[in-house]
């Protein structure tokens, strides 16, 4: 997987720059996103896979899947990665782009999961102090995991604040047995 994100780096760092100096970041984000999921579909990577198809060939093809949906950049930078036989990397280079993004927007994205609804204030609040703690702004997005016992868990990014009593119990049970 490393090796993916190594090849896709370059390619996420250009379009990133060049959708900065356009004002762009958005509309380059939104159009990724789209291209990605039409890279993930198997019948395109069948047809990203095939010999007989030339790198010219491909990029048309996968244009003109595409339709009207993309700004003339993002068909030049497409035809770029065609060319460079780099189409597959398109979710990898969203993915970094995304950071890239977020980064520059000095936000994080944050996970909280609960074993049930969490009121919007409480949600603010956990939020706000997220924000001071990582010193960025934070969106947060909710799901519910009912295997959870009680309490939350957090993730932003490589932090996880396991504050859920599932946690709680396993490094009880795992300080009990050392």
């Amino acid at each position: 997987m490393a090796e993916l994100s190594t090849l896709a780096r370059p390619y996420a760092r250009a379009a990133f720059e060049y959708a900065d100096s356009e004002n762009a970041l958005s509309e380059w984000l939104s159009e990724l996103q789209l291209i990605a999921a039409v890279v993930s579909d198997e019948a395109v990577q069948n047809l990203l896979g095939d010999p007989s198809l030339t790198t010219e060939k491909q990029a048309e093809t996968f244009v003109s899947l595409m339709g009207d949906e993309l700004g003339e950049s993002r068909k030049r930078f497409l035809h770029v990665l065609a060319e460079n036989r780099r189409l597959g990397l398109v979710p990898n280079i969203l993915e970094l782009f995304a950071q890239l993004k977020a980064q520059r927007e000095q936000s994080v994205d944050v996970e909280m999961v609960s074993p049930f609804e969490v009121p919007d204030t409480v949600r603010d609040r956990i939020a706000q102090a997220l924000g001071k703690r990582l010193e960025r702004e934070v969106v947060v997005s909710t799901s519910i995991d009912s295997s959870l016992l009680g309490g939350v868990l957090i993730r932003a990014g490589d932090l996880v604040i396991d504050g859920s009593v599932r946690g709680r119990l396993n490094k009880l049970a795992e300080a009990l047995t050392n």
